[in-house]
């Protein structure tokens, strides 16, 4: 999900793959991504924020002939969403390119990604450039804990004007998963944290999203999330289609 609307002679070359598992579990197999299918998301409780009563939802929407997908994320009372999120599978790996919003496109490009290990980040290791895009996802579903942390620049192309961001995920092995709407899942976790210097321009970075996503093997996105900075909200996959 996008953290932030505006709002890597004789060379030894060493190619950092995301971790194998056992298992053929991939990333589309939980997030439905590749298939014209969607999903809506209620706030669990009623606490007085920008939360309350909101409902939101999602679709992925694959672009015939091509490795991407498009990913669109807004208000069902009013979809469809000005813009969507660009999405390209490419080797071991889900790639994120930019996003359409407000009549224009953000391209996000990457001067730095590392990938390591467990909660701690360790052992990590530089991932070697696809574009300059952000490697967002390893698209076979890890066996253990996996540590992102991209940093680098978002270009709005009608005006020029770049935001520079960090954007740290952690994604854990499935397990079980219920919400409020259903029980007896499998879900793949994901951990993210986004800083960027939108509105100041100044290169410091500010927290600006920080929450737990559920993702449900067969059902798709935002199963269950639960965000801590800025405003803690909880809410609940309810629907879900193809």
């Amino acid at each position: 999900m996008r953290a932030t609307r505006l709002v890597l002679a004789a060379v030894v070359c060493v190619v950092v793959s995301p971790p194998a598992t056992a298992a053929t579990e991939t990333y589309a197999d939980f997030s439905m991504a590749g298939v014209h299918s969607g999903g809506q998301f209620w706030a669990e409780d009623s606490n007085q924020h920008d939360q309350n009563g909101w409902r939101n939802q999602w679709t992925w929407s694959p672009q015939e002939g091509t490795a991407e997908s498009r990913l669109a994320w807004g208000d069902p009372a009013t979809w469809p969403p000005d813009g969507s999120e660009r999405f390209i599978q490419s080797g071991g790996w889900m790639l994120l390119d930019g996003w359409s919003d407000n009549g224009t496109y953000y391209r996000q490009r990457v001067d730095s990604e590392v990938i390591g290990d467990g909660l701690d980040c360790t052992n990590k290791q530089s991932i070697p450039s696809d574009g300059d895009r952000q490697h967002y996802v390893p698209w076979q579903v890890p066996s253990s804990i996996v540590c992102l942390i991209a940093e680098g620049t978002i270009t709005e192309e009608s005006s020029g004007t770049v935001i520079r961001f960090r954007h740290e995920q952690l994604w854990f092995p499935p397990g079980p998963c219920s919400n409020l709407y259903h029980s007896g899942q499998r879900c793949l976790k994901q951990y993210e944290r986004w800083l960027d210097d939108n509105q100041h321009h100044d290169g410091l970075l500010r927290e600006k999203l920080r929450r737990d996503q559920f993702i449900a093997k067969g059902k798709g996105l935002a199963f269950r999330i639960v965000q801590y900075a800025p405003t803690p909200w909880t809410a609940n996959g309810r629907y879900y289609w193809r």
